[in-house]
């Protein structure tokens, strides 16, 4: 196993919830507090960040957290220790604990909050509510010596070129003649300099997404035996990679209205819900969204959810949601924390993968502001 720091276990975490999925104008997400520039022996996964969160990861020996929610939201003005925000501020900057926030690129990963919500819920055939993100995907086709098209079909795969959902190393091939004049100061890996030369050649052609373009020509170029290869990267139409926020899913079974709003309390261990909607009504299909979700109302709607979960909805966009004819569950916005044990898990696994010497220890403090009673 190997020591690692900050920056390299980040650089885990953001290979699974890269910062380029964050769907919201300005999303405070990254290092929010402190540095990555060194060791770190111990994590906190927590949901929000505060004073008694803050004294767990002294307590527990932690020199980093990961949360959802970004401890600083918006632009401060001033950090004034006299007050609760800036007391916490202190308090992790005199421990040297950092703080790396994964906010709304989070709810998009797969795999991320809205897919453990999803997972609570055992919902089946699941679609993405709303796409937040796609990639352009390219197509190189470049020609070279029949005898080197399988080396480099091969590199090109390794790279991440040539998928295509299910299937991998996709490409196609076509046979052909290459012609050209090695020129003056030439090193041809076929041919005379001077004198034109005629060689069977094949054109080799794969699709990869954008994000991965320098990676994939790399090693093309690498894997190449001309000094001076022929290629084109053509821009599709296609797009690729597409994600987004929210998910929508068949229950395993038919419910009613009410007997799914005992399901939401306990699978996702909340003691009340607020509902909208026939209590007797039957559901089926559920749309979610963790956290404050009542700009997607619609979005639910036109996906043909009988229902949609989600956190913090307004008094009249609940009457709006009445209108449509959509039910509604509210099971508040701290169901979020469903992200502790599954961020935990998922780092671990992933830096266990790279040999590296971590511990990822899951928050044990209860951070819901409300009480029901």
């Amino acid at each position: 196993m190997k020591a690692v720091n900050g920056q390299e276990i980040i650089q885990v975490f953001e290979s699974w919830s890269p910062k380029k999925l964050a769907c919201m104008d300005n999303d405070p997400i990254g290092l929010a507090i402190g540095t990555l520039n060194k060791p770190v022996h111990k994590v906190l996964v927590t949901l929000d960040v505060n004073e008694a969160i803050a004294n767990e990861a002294i307590d527990q020996g932690c020199e980093l957290i990961i949360a959802h929610h970004p401890p600083i939201f918006r632009r401060l003005a001033n950090i004034r220790t006299d007050n609760p925000a800036g007391r916490l501020y202190e308090k992790l900057i005199k421990h040297d604990i950092a703080v790396y926030a994964a906010h709304t690129n989070l709810d998009v990963a797969e795999g991320g909050v809205n897919d453990l919500l999803a997972d609570a819920l055992q919902l089946e055939r699941r679609t993405i509510l709303e796409e937040t993100y796609s990639e352009n995907l390219l197509k190189l086709v470049v020609f070279i010596p029949m005898a080197q098209a399988e080396h480099l079909r091969a590199a090109l795969a390794k790279a991440g070129a040539g998928r295509l959902g299910d299937y991998e190393a996709c490409s196609y091939t076509t046979i052909g003649e290459g012609r050209f004049r090695a020129l003056a100061g030439a090193n041809p890996f076929v041919g005379a300099v001077g004198e034109l030369h005629v060689e069977e050649e094949v054109k080799v052609e794969v699709v990869f997404p954008e994000a991965i373009k320098n990676r994939v020509l790399k090693a093309m170029l690498n894997s190449h035996p001309y000094e001076e290869p022929a290629y084109d990267v053509i821009r599709l139409e296609q797009q690729t990679n597409r994600m987004g926020l929210g998910r929508v899913g068949d229950l395993t079974g038919e419910m009613t209205l009410q007997q799914f709003a005992n399901y939401v309390k306990q699978q996702l261990d909340v003691p009340a819900v607020r509902v909208v909607g026939d209590l007797q009504s039957t559901v089926r299909k559920v749309a979610l969204v963790g956290g404050d979700g009542n700009k997607y109302i619609y979005a639910a709607k036109r996906a043909g959810a009988d229902v949609f979960l989600t956190g913090d909805m307004y008094f009249h966009t609940a009457q709006d949601a009445q209108a449509i004819g959509l039910q509604i569950v509210d099971p508040g916005h701290h169901v979020e924390k469903v992200m502790i044990a599954g961020v935990a898990k998922k780092m671990a696994a992933m830096c266990e993968e790279k040999k590296y010497l971590v511990e990822f220890v899951q928050s044990a403090i209860h951070t819901e502001p409300f009480l029901f009673v």
